[in-house]
C-alpha cells in the first residue's frame, strides 16, 4: 500500500507548510459525506498520532489514519490547474463511483 504526490502536488504541500511555518506533513482521510458517501479530507499534521501511517513521497509526509488507508491504498494526490480554478485532485484507483458535482465518491 502506498501513497503518492505528482511533482506539483509535493512543490505546493511543501509551500503551503513553509508559509504556515510549522507542520510534519499533509493528512490525507475520508468521512461520510454527499451523495455518494465518502468525501475527501485534507488538513496539515503538526503531530503524529500512534494509530497514524506515515507515507512520504518527493519530501513530503502523508498520515492517514488506519481507517482512511483501505479507501486510499493507491492514490495519487495532484494539484491541477483548471482555468480560474486549482485545487488538489485525487486520482483514486479504488473509486466505483462518483457524484456528479465530484465531491463524494464510493468504492
Amino acid at each position: 500500500m502506498s501513497i503518492t504526490l505528482s511533482d506539483t502536488a509535493a512543490t505546493r504541500v511543501n509551500a503551503f507548510l513553509a508559509n504556515r511555518g510549522k507542520g510534519v506533513g499533509l493528512r490525507l482521510g475520508v468521512r461520510t459525506s454527499g451523495c455518494s458517501g465518502m468525501a475527501y479530507v485534507l488538513e496539515f499534521v503538526d503531530e503524529v498520532r500512534p494509530e497514524d501511517r506515515v507515507f512520504e513521497d518527493k519530501g513530503v509526509k502523508v498520515i492517514i489514519d488506519g481507517k482512511s488507508l483501505i479507501y486510499l491504498a493507491g492514490t495519487e494526490l495532484d494539484f491541477v490547474k483548471e482555468g480560474l480554478n486549482e485545487g488538489f485532485k485525487f486520482n483514486n484507483p479504488n473509486i466505483k463511483d462518483e457524484c456528479g458535482c465530484g465531491e463524494s465518491f464510493s468504492v
